[in-house]
């Protein structure tokens, strides 16, 4: 019988995002009865052919008409909106994320972000370029973190682990997702969607760490930052698809935002004049949020873990939800 084969494409300019020597080393010597190759993104349509499974940053819907023995992509990210995932499952072949690691380097990125503001660092930064001393301007500008309120709407494995980081500064945190807990977990008060409004009526910072869905397109638009509690922090880690930007920038030249830090935006990059760029109360980060040393090794131990699992018959860990719409396979 022919050894599977494992078609792996994992280029960055960074080596925490590229697959290094070592990575294939352990992958063979843990699996010995697998062949895994290794190709450009360029070269992968011309070497899908022979390929049971895909482990890529990337999948073009065009390349499965190439791939007759495809039965799984995996890819490293959490996120799925750049894959195709329907198209993967109208052929039969599934598709699978990977979760667990970006919670740490995201959480530290929002308390990072969080602070910022909370003790005027944004401002500070702002303020030394032509100003002599501005201790009283961040003295009705701060606000302390113990016994505020955070509300992570989109409440996943990330927000359980930004949440316990918020609750050792000694704030108080809210959940909001489709499908809350039935008992209480970490600390967490949760809540359904639907009451989002609520959530964030009373939250000093709330959290958008939404994924891109159709049902979450626009979702923070003008009726819900009307919601927002005056003089509250906004900060988007989810996708940039989730927020009304229009909205959000009326909502801070309205003076009820304290400020707004985003990780994504739409388009990317911002033109060098857009107002998201230009405003005095917003900071950008460009998509870094998952930002981490330890990133490929964590990845490759999650494929890892799934290969085993793929090879055994279970069912595979992290499959991707098939879209409420199926977007038909076309070719191309």
């Amino acid at each position: 019988m022919n050894r599977p084969v494992v078609l792996i494409s994992l280029e960055s300019p960074h080596s925490f995002w590229r697959l290094s020597a070592e990575h294939e080393r352990a992958l063979t010597a843990a699996f010995p009865c697998v062949e895994f190759r290794t190709a450009t993104e360029e070269a992968v349509p011309h070497q899908l052919a022979e390929a049971h499974v895909y482990f890529g940053w990337m999948f073009k819907p065009s390349w499965l008409f190439g791939a007759p023995r495809l039965r799984w992509i995996a890819s490293p990210a959490a996120g799925t909106d750049h894959l195709p995932v329907a198209e993967a499952h109208s052929v039969g072949v599934a598709l699978t994320r990977s979760y667990g690691f970006h919670g740490r380097p995201m959480a530290e990125h929002a308390m990072g972000m969080v602070l910022g503001f909370s003790r005027g660092l944004f401002m500070s930064q702002l303020a030394q370029r032509n100003r002599t001393w501005w201790k009283d301007d961040l003295a009705e500008e701060f606000f302390d973190l113990a016994g505020a309120t955070m509300t992570i709407v989109g409440c996943g494995s990330i927000g359980e682990h930004l949440a316990r980081s918020a609750r050792s500064f000694g704030m108080d945190v809210i959940g909001v997702r489709r499908t809350p807990p039935v008992a209480a977990e970490g600390g967490i008060t949760w809540t359904h969607t639907s009451a989002v409004h609520q959530a964030v009526a009373v939250a000093d910072v709330v959290v958008d760490l939404l994924p891109a869905t159709r049902a979450t397109d626009r979702f923070f638009d003008h009726g819900l930052f009307t919601a927002f509690k005056p003089r509250s922090v906004f900060l988007n880690l989810g996708r940039a698809s989730t927020v009304d930007q229009a909205a959000l920038l009326a909502t801070l030249s309205a003076g009820r935002l304290r400020g707004a830090a985003l990780d994504v935006f739409d388009p990317k990059p911002l033109p060098a004049r857009h107002p998201l760029r230009l405003h005095p109360r917003v900071v950008l980060t460009p998509k870094s949020s998952t930002l981490s040393r330890t990133y490929m090794n964590e990845a490759v131990a999650f494929f890892a873990d799934n290969l085993r699992r793929y090879l055994t018959g279970q069912p595979l860990d992290g499959l991707a939800e098939v879209p409420a719409v199926r977007i038909p396979l076309v070719g191309g």
